[in-house]
């Protein structure tokens, strides 16, 4: 069955503690050349049948509207998970 990956972030203008928290335990484990962090989350979603631009409309439509929180996140991106050999 097809994958479908899809990633949500903070919007820009929103604060991000947990960013800000890893941030911090990097940079005491002297990886000192990390300047930013923002956490995010990633949903796969495992389809039947091929994917068309319609599939993958209807997804980009359910990140929307129950993935993601409109008010404070952004749907970054949809897309087809690349198959490992």
């Amino acid at each position: 069955m097809p994958r479908l990956i899809v990633d949500v972030m903070p919007k820009p203008e929103i604060l991000d503690p947990q960013g800000k928290a890893v941030l911090g335990a990097l940079g005491r484990l002297d990886f000192e050349n990390i300047t930013s962090v923002r956490q995010g989350k990633r949903f796969e979603l495992e389809v039947e049948g091929d994917v068309t631009d319609d599939v993958l409309e209807r997804v980009r439509e359910a990140a929307t509207e129950l993935l993601s929180n409109p008010v404070i996140e952004d749907v970054v991106s949809v897309r087809v998970e690349e198959e490992q050999a």
